[in-house]
């Protein structure tokens, strides 16, 4: 075995290679990006064909493989995700089939308006998928994540007031319907959506459990829907028909949830990084120049400043979509 795959999860790589190829023997093994996750990737090859090779970081209750393992699982059931070849959660090994990525900016074979219908097509065909376990209610999630925030002083409670002063209306407002409870994956960055160059693959399941629909539909609005006509096309193709006004405010009320939630994940990975950090007076460009910048490869995640403005970028983000007129008439909606 190549020594690129640390001794101490040699054993634990072996079983997963005879248990899916019946050899331990390795054609090459290529180290890959883990992403924000901490778990090792590796690109390998077995028989001449690649493969990719996920051993998993640090587990806690919500960094749980038997959970997600069991999701990314009815996904590729589904043929949304890769194919599983193996996968055991007390090992914490995953192979899957490799999908040799296209850039979804500049190679996708279609317009943009085909992106959307194709993203909620994707999306239909997984919240209609059989129930992914349960984990949290959403909401209940975002507090605690708050709540941690708070406890890092990264900003004086002056500076996050008036947003968490607002989210606790949100949450005193929305209640997830039950018809609205389904199989979501919960992280649908650009990252986790993966094009060949004949259609969209979603990966990286860490976070997927049964949560409100309106989640996953949030995430991919904020990011890939620049303007109301492009929410809407999303939306209607998700939902097969022309949305009602409940419905756009519950997308509008969660995509101001979700802009917080990736606030608090990576402002509070800063917490834990940097305990004795403070944010007070930073300033961040607007979230849309922030994407454009990620799409042209010229913003990097990765470092501690780029969490940073992408962290306070998602919390301006949350803070001006509260303000606005339009939540207020949501939240009145769905009270």
């Amino acid at each position: 075995m190549s020594h690129a795959i640390p001794p101490s999860n040699r054993a634990a790589v072996d079983r997963a290679l005879f248990a899916a190829f019946g050899t331990t023997e390795l054609d090459a093994v290529v180290p890959l990006s883990g992403g924000l996750s901490g778990a090792l990737i590796f690109r390998i090859r077995v028989g001449g064909i690649a493969y990719l090779l996920r051993i998993e970081g640090t587990r806690d209750v919500f960094r749980d493989p038997a959970r997600w393992y069991a999701c990314m699982e009815i996904a590729a059931e589904a043929l949304l995700a890769p194919r599983v070849r193996y996968a055991d959660a007390e090992d914490g090994v995953a192979i899957m089939e490799f999908i040799q990525e296209r850039s979804l900016s500049l190679e996708y074979a279609g317009t943009r308006t085909d992106l959307l219908v194709e993203m909620g097509q994707t999306l239909r065909a997984l919240h209609a998928a059989p129930a992914f376990p349960p984990l949290v209610d959403y909401l209940d999630g975002i507090d605690a994540l708050v709540a941690r925030f708070q406890g890092f002083g990264l900003l004086a409670p002056k500076e996050s007031a008036e947003l968490f002063g607002l989210q606790a209306q949100l949450r005193a407002a929305y209640r997830t319907a039950p018809q609205d409870m389904v199989s979501s994956h919960n992280d649908l960055n650009p990252r986790n959506i993966l094009y060949d160059g004949a259609r969209l693959w979603l990966v990286d399941w860490e976070s997927s459990f049964l949560a409100d629909r309106y989640v996953d539909l949030a995430t991919l609005a904020n990011v890939f829907a620049s303007d109301a006509e492009e929410e809407d096309v999303l939306l209607r193709t998700y939902l097969g028909a022309a949305p009602d006004a409940a419905q756009c405010a519950r997308l509008y009320l969660m995509r101001q949830v979700n802009h917080l939630f990736y606030a608090m994940i990576f402002l509070n990975g800063v917490g834990e990084e940097r305990p004795s950090e403070r944010l007070d007076g930073r300033q961040a460009r607007s979230l849309a120049q922030i994407h454009q910048a990620l799409g042209a490869g010229e913003f990097a995640l990765e470092s501690l400043g780029g969490r940073i403005e992408y962290g306070l970028s998602r919390f301006d983000a949350a803070l001006q979509g509260m303000r606005a007129p339009r939540f207020a008439q949501a939240l009145a909606l769905v009270e």
